[in-house]
């Protein structure tokens, strides 16, 4: 996001890239087993950059009120394909939960900065998420698809409004 302060790019981007390793990877084994895992998903990283990166990952996966993205029954890094316009979509959707009535698409974010609301958010976000939602109403018909965000550094779940992230995308495809 613009006026991001903290890591250089490149370290804040790798940064994310563990958070991300962790969240796919820790939801799946007992939390004894958490910290011999992060020995081998954070080598080559600065061991106190690995530890917030834990922390910050065990902090999501904890949190009563998103512990339901990490359900061993949710799917995770979901690889999608699908025709958008005259172009074909490639995604990888880092957590989709998938019911008989809807279908939740969840994105990570690790920046250090987060928009204070959907509305505030950039608007490739917004065309990401859409992409995304467009593709699942052909692979999932009749279901009602919804898309999130999930901010880790403060463990916040940002739905995105259809009609916001519809609109984002419809700039690029209708010009």
């Amino acid at each position: 996001l613009a006026g991001e302060e903290g890591m250089a790019e490149d370290a804040a981007k790798s940064y994310g890239n563990l958070v991300h390793r962790m969240l796919e990877t820790l939801p799946l084994m007992q939390s004894d087993m958490w910290d011999s895992v992060l020995k081998t998903l954070s080598d080559g990283y600065d061991p106190q950059i690995a530890k917030t990166a834990l922390d910050e990952a065990i902090t999501l996966i904890e949190n009563p009120d998103i512990r339901h993205i990490f359900d061993p029954s949710a799917l995770a890094e979901v690889p999608i394909t699908a025709q958008l316009g005259e172009q074909r979509l490639y995604g990888i959707i880092d957590r989709l939960i998938v019911t008989p009535e809807r279908v939740l698409a969840v994105d990570f974010k690790s920046n250090a900065q987060v928009p204070e609301s959907a509305r505030h958010c950039p608007k490739g976000l917004l065309r990401q998420m859409a992409a995304y939602g467009h593709a699942l109403t052909q692979i999932y018909p009749g279901r009602q698809i919804e898309t999130a965000l999930l901010w880790t550094r403060t463990a916040s779940l940002m739905s995105l409004p259809h009609d916001l992230v519809t609109d984002a995308l419809r700039e690029v495809l209708e010009p």
